[in-house]
């Protein structure tokens, strides 16, 4: 079932919102003021929040779906499979 271009504009529109968002957070953790430090006696630690590899990783994900959706809005499929199936002869 083909989902009509008014539908995939608005689900563009959140995920670039969510995009936007992640790469804000990104942007928080790699500054200076983005990381929590304890210190206990002569102990220090610093730590994120949130694991830095998380964000980026939903960073990635958000532009793999942003690309599916824009080639779904240009009639293109959204996502192209390739599969390899091994034979015994």
């Amino acid at each position: 079932m083909r989902r009509s271009k008014e539908t995939i504009k608005k689900e563009i529109e959140v995920t670039q919102k969510r995009l936007d968002a992640y790469l804000e957070r990104e942007m928080i953790m790699l500054s200076p003021g983005g990381v929590q430090q304890y210190t206990l006696g002569s102990k220090s630690l610093m730590r994120y929040s949130v694991a830095l590899a998380d964000v980026q990783k939903m960073i990635e994900q958000l532009r793999k779906r942003l690309a599916e959706l824009q080639a779904e809005l240009n009639g293109q499929s959204p996502r192209k499979a390739v599969g390899v199936v091994p034979r015994d002869w």
